[in-house]
């Protein structure tokens, strides 16, 4: 039937990410980049729900201009029991330094759809450390909605740059657009485009994953609509469109038919920074039926905003509903983030936030209160088994509106958006669920829910990786007694601060 991965009870889903650094040309243009197993973008994880994931990390990395040390972030998984295994430096862990193996092992108990995988060191996953990460299900509710799901019906969006992450600064432009690793630019345009292959009258399910730094993108398939089954993890009642925006760190799936005349028709990604529209093919990609011939489309490729995907209209299949009381203050604990920017940094709440030299939860660990170590405005204490509401304004002339939209993104939990960016509507019935949100522009307030139920320092922060370097962020010191009580990490993993203080500056 076409399907990722067979339908056999749970067990140990085991991967190796070996990091080497290469020279590679994705869109034309050769630069050295952090590879993995040898590819770009090329390693994609695999498990099925309930698997035990163990993942070894092999760091060979030996280019100091794209950072040698690193550490992995598996995004949109929230590590129950197994904070250690969240991945953001200086929050969960101590980079992996150069020379040197972890293993991370973690098991989704709940969690499944399409997910992601990053360096979050800086803005290391730039240069080239990032892939999908997809956790199948036997019982997906939308089984029936399809006939094909595997690693050929994933679509990745990121942006490209020329340069290494290292040594860009002030305003920063992506040089182009790689969908599925590949690209062009106005000075390379017979580089070659991904191609995603299908035959007439069969159904896919495809997951697109935006794996940016920055730009978010508009993107559509000419001449096909799109079903939209999933978002960040979540399955949704259906929702057919045929354009959809994506912002920094989200994911689709959506069911696409192949119900066109064979031929060729773009696959379109146009982003909102860089180079934009589809000259001579940039952000672009062919949707080649079976029979038709090796060749660019020849339409248009135009695309449709009458029908863009509206995110108010993501509804949860499963245990809809908003926690809390169905009222604006129906909850246990309501934060207003006010994001600022001054003298080239941004701020919440006046505090940019700056990564501690011993990571968040190791001190919660030692029994260190996390304010001794860190700025009181770096963190935010939040008790066990509470309501909280976060609430994003984006007020004209201030940081929150510089840079905007900004897509926000919390570890450990998806959330209830029960205030969209470009609506007023409350929602506390049946809100989007997710773990990215974009908070919009001058005049929304986009609005968030979850439940204190999973112990550990997460990391709140804005997904444009710039805007992350220049102190967009926070950590919720979630349940800190909760850490202490919990499973103890590995002691593979206590060691990794002791090796990486051993580094010298280049190999840090």
């Amino acid at each position: 039937m076409g399907l990722g991965v067979g339908f056999v009870a749970a067990g140990t889903a085991s991967h190796t990410l070996t990091l080497t650094n290469g020279v590679v040309s994705p869109d034309g243009h050769s630069r050295e980049v952090v590879l993995v197993n040898g590819a770009l973008f090329g390693k994609l994880i695999t498990g099925r729900k309930g698997d035990d994931f163990e993942i070894e990390v092999d760091n060979q990395l030996t280019n100091s201009l794209l950072r040698k040390s690193t550490s992995i972030h598996w995004h949109g998984l929230f590590q129950r029991g197994s904070a250690w295994a969240d991945g953001p430096a200086f929050v969960t862990q101590c980079p992996i330094a150069p020379g040197n193996t972890f293993t991370y092992s973690f098991t989704p108990t709940d969690e499944v759809g399409t997910f992601w995988y990053h360096s979050h060191l800086d803005a290391q996953y730039c240069d080239g450390l990032r892939g999908p990460f997809v956790i199948y299900d036997r019982f997906d509710p939308h089984r029936h909605r399809y006939d094909v799901d595997n690693k050929d019906t994933i679509i990745t969006l990121a942006d490209w740059y020329h340069t290494p992450a290292a040594q860009l600064s002030g305003v920063i432009t992506p040089n182009s657009a790689l969908i599925n690793g590949r690209g062009r630019t106005a000075t390379t345009t017979t580089a070659p485009l991904s191609v995603i292959r299908v035959r007439r009258g069969r159904k896919y399910r495809m997951r697109l994953i935006s794996m940016s730094c920055d730009p978010n993108y508009i993107f559509s398939i000419e001449g096909h609509e799109m079903t939209v089954i999933e978002a960040d993890g979540i399955s949704v009642e259906p929702v057919t469109v045929t354009s959809l925006q994506i912002f920094v760190g989200q994911r689709y799936s959506f069911v696409l038919h192949a119900n066109q005349p064979v031929g060729n028709y773009w696959i379109r990604a146009n982003p909102n920074k860089g180079p934009t529209g589809f000259v001579d093919g940039i952000n672009s990609a062919i949707l080649r039926y079976h029979g038709a011939p090796n060749a660019e489309p020849t339409g248009a490729g135009l695309q449709d905003a009458l029908n863009r995907l509206a995110e108010p209209d993501l509804h949860p299949i499963v245990n809809p509903g908003a926690p809390g009381l169905a009222t604006p203050d129906g909850v246990d604990i309501d934060i207003v983030v006010n994001i600022g920017f001054a003298a080239g940094l941004f701020n919440i709440d006046g505090t940019s936030y700056v990564s501690p030299d011993i990571p968040t939860l190791l001190q919660i660990l030692n029994g260190v209160p996390v304010g001794s170590l860190m700025p009181s405005g770096s963190y935010i204490a939040l008790p066990a088994n509470k309501v909280v509401q976060i609430s994003f304004p984006v007020v004209s002339g201030q940081g929150s509106a510089i840079g905007a939209p900004h897509p926000i993104h919390l570890h450990g939990h998806a959330f209830d958006v029960v205030r969209s960016a470009g609506s007023a509507t409350y929602n506390y019935a049946d809100p989007p669920r997710r773990d990215v949100v974009s908070i919009g522009t001058p005049g929304d307030n986009v609005t968030i829910r979850f439940v204190t139920d999973n112990a550990g320092p997460w990391y709140l922060h804005c997904h444009i990786e710039w805007h992350l370097r220049a102190g967009l962020g926070v950590i919720l010191a979630e349940d800190a007694p909760g850490v202490l009580t919990g499973p103890a990490p590995p002691s593979e993993w206590d060691d990794l601060c002791d090796i990486y203080d051993g580094l010298d500056e280049e190999d840090q």
